[in-house]
């Protein structure tokens, strides 16, 4: 739904949207898993284990703010909305790792950062849906 084209009906497209943003959504990416689903982990940490466990349990995903913002863009046409939806992982480039991005964060409040501090991949979708959002 992020890209230009979809083969999904307008109406699909926002109910998926919605869903997405009450259940996944938080002010630093998407959960990989709902908040109260089973196997929802909040914190991501522990050992190796522990870690790999958590990574599709509830982490949050920083990359995934980008498709998510260009399909809220796309079903909405809210270029305010889709901006908001940036300025806390924006925020995040001046404390965390300066100048960057990092990778996840915890599933919980208040969104911890974990994993690398300079995540290639969170960065590019960030840009690429905060240049589709302002221009």
């Amino acid at each position: 739904m992020s890209l230009p084209e979809s083969p999904i009906s307008p109406e699909r497209q926002k109910a998926i949207v919605d869903v997405r943003a009450h259940r996944l959504l938080t002010s630093h990416g998407l959960r990989s898993l709902g908040q109260g689903a089973p196997g929802y982990q909040g914190h991501y940490g522990g050992g190796p284990r522990e870690r790999d466990g958590a990574y599709h349990q509830g982490t949050v995903w920083g990359w995934l703010l980008g498709p998510f913002v260009l399909a809220h863009l796309r079903i909405y046409g809210d270029r305010q909305a889709a901006l908001s939806f940036l300025e806390p992982l924006g925020r995040q480039i001046s404390s965390y790792g300066l100048g960057t991005v990092g990778e996840i964060f915890d599933g919980d409040a208040p969104f911890t950062p974990r994993g690398c501090i300079a995540q290639a991949w969170t960065v590019a979708e960030v840009l690429r849906a905060w240049r589709a959002t302002v221009v």
